[in-house]
């Protein structure tokens, strides 16, 4: 089973406790179905000690567990700060040197908002990158000069170490994890009932440290490129391969070293992605935006965005943009 933990303190904001407790729960209670009810999943929240804590808001949450109590963890969570977080800083000095402990056992630690100053506090983001909230970007950067600072993105990864800017994003990012510990069936079924009109997904959000963001291939850089440049007009990879003096079953190796992906796959994702955001943005029809992704069968290109999504175009549209959205039903479409 899977343990995560969420760490209270006075100043946190409460929606960024909840709503990545509600999707991990609901992920364990749809994983649970295939494991005879069994729960996947317990979410843990932590204090100094057992006494209820009264956040900002006014609301109160009680700890079932102490810091200094807590088990290994597969996630750790820390609340955004609501506004200033230094008064949050000067408290959290008794404590901060857990973080460095849990990050030490390889568990994933992801703050929301400007609670990435814990993180820096504790020397975890040195020399690393991350986000907070835009509202303290400047501060944050005079405060921690060694940060890697990524004000374009709303989520960033280093190892097991991630930063999300606000409550938005962390719903992205636990929507990836519920991914990476329970398949994307589950995870889409998730997503689609906690607000799609505002999804983007880890991937599109993220900077990563990682191999796939951090490759200094040259001959693949180009050819994502070219990928990107000729999605809509169509793309021979045989041909990319002997543009780029290549073979193609060396273009195939050397792209799946590099970003962990097939280049058929990249532009896949790429032709998902871009047709999301016409259904959402555009009034164009399903025969349109297939064209402008490069696919002339609007059938196919049907088939395969329910392939990727769970839904099909036109009820992706309809759930992005508000309208007769049923999560029952939607949650039908992806089983």
């Amino acid at each position: 089973m899977l343990t995560a933990a969420a760490l209270l303190y006075p100043d946190a904001l409460a929606t960024s406790v909840t709503l990545p407790m509600e999707i991990l729960q609901a992920a364990s209670q749809l994983a649970s179905v295939s494991c005879r009810g069994q729960t996947q999943l317990r979410f843990l929240l932590a204090g100094p000690d057992l006494e209820p804590i009264r956040l900002a808001s006014g609301v109160e949450l009680q700890p079932s567990i102490s810091f200094d109590q807590l088990p290994p963890l597969d996630l750790l969570l820390l609340p955004a700060i609501w506004r200033n977080p230094l008064p949050t800083i000067r408290s959290a000095e008794p404590w901060l040197p857990l973080l460095a402990d849990i990050a030490s056992r390889g568990t994933r630690i992801c703050s929301v908002g400007t609670a990435s100053t814990l993180l820096a506090e504790a020397g975890l983001l040195d020399h690393q990158p991350a986000t907070t909230h835009w509202n303290f970007f400047e501060r944050f950067a005079r405060r921690y000069p060694l940060v890697q600072l990524k004000t374009r993105h709303l989520i960033t990864q280093s190892d097991n170490i991630y930063c999300a800017g606000s409550v938005n994003s962390i719903a992205d990012l636990m929507v990836h994890l519920v991914e990476i510990w329970f398949g994307p069936r589950i995870s889409r079924a998730v997503e689609q009932q906690f607000s799609p009109e505002i999804r983007q997904s880890f991937r599109a959000a993220a900077y990563q440290n990682t191999q796939s963001n951090t490759h200094h291939d040259e001959t693949v850089l180009q050819a994502q490129q070219a990928i990107q440049e000729q999605m809509a007009t169509g793309i021979n990879f045989p041909q990319l391969a002997q543009r780029l003096q290549i073979s193609t079953r060396t273009l195939n190796r050397r792209f799946r070293e590099a970003t962990g992906n097939s280049p058929q796959d990249y532009l896949t994702s790429l032709r998902i992605a871009t047709a999301k955001d016409l259904l959402r943005r555009s009034n164009l029809s399903v025969g349109e935006v297939s064209w402008q992704v490069g696919l002339q069968d609007a059938s196919y290109f049907s088939q395969l965005f329910r392939r990727h999504t769970g839904v099909s175009p036109m009820r992706y549209r309809e759930a992005a943009r508000g309208k007769l959205f049923d999560p029952q039903e939607t949650s039908k479409a992806s089983l």
